[in-house]
């Protein structure tokens, strides 16, 4: 899982006809392994609670979009 999460983050430039890849900082891609599992244990959670109570919870769904959103900035603002 990190490997794809690193090569995900590297951010490759152009210099001089020469590629150069900046890695990005262990501590961004603990923090987005993180944001990712947590999305994925309320995405469970989500369901366990809609199979056993037959209801929609919105607070889960929100943090769910919440998470989702915030790794989408983390991935678009690294490659910017």
């Amino acid at each position: 899982m990190n490997d794809w999460i690193k090569r995900a983050l590297t951010r490759k430039r152009v210099q001089r006809g020469r590629v150069i890849a900046e890695e990005p900082n262990d501590k961004l891609v603990l923090c987005v392994k993180f944001a990712v599992s947590m999305t994925l244990c309320l995405s469970v959670l989500e369901v366990a609670h809609m199979v056993f109570l037959g209801a929609w919870n919105s607070e889960v769904f929100a943090a769910i979009t919440g998470l989702s959103g915030t790794i989408t900035g983390i991935f678009v603002g690294q490659k910017a």
